[in-house]
């Protein structure tokens, strides 16, 4: 899935002292958010709505990729290599 960038103003003195106190229960911030925006996603989403996101995301995986096509200097190599 693609992610977004999110982006909030907060008081520099709470953020210092958020990023201090979680340090030292090596707590990664970025994981804290993580978890607050799935809650709140949970919260107010629907149900079905999430589970149509969630079935739109695991076919766009499972869809499977093709193979790349062979440039036309590898075909032209591959002809001349056969006939010679």
């Amino acid at each position: 899935m693609r992610k977004a960038t999110v982006q909030i103003q907060y008081d520099t003195e709470k953020l210092c002292a958020i990023r201090q106190y979680m340090g030292k229960n090596d707590i990664a911030l970025d994981n804290e958010l993580d978890d607050v925006m799935q809650k709140l996603y949970e919260k107010h989403v629907p149900a079905p709505v999430r589970e149509y996101i969630e079935s739109r995301d695991s076919r766009v995986q499972e869809k499977p990729k093709r193979p790349a096509r062979p440039s036309s200097t590898a075909a032209a190599n591959n002809e001349v290599n056969t006939t010679v």
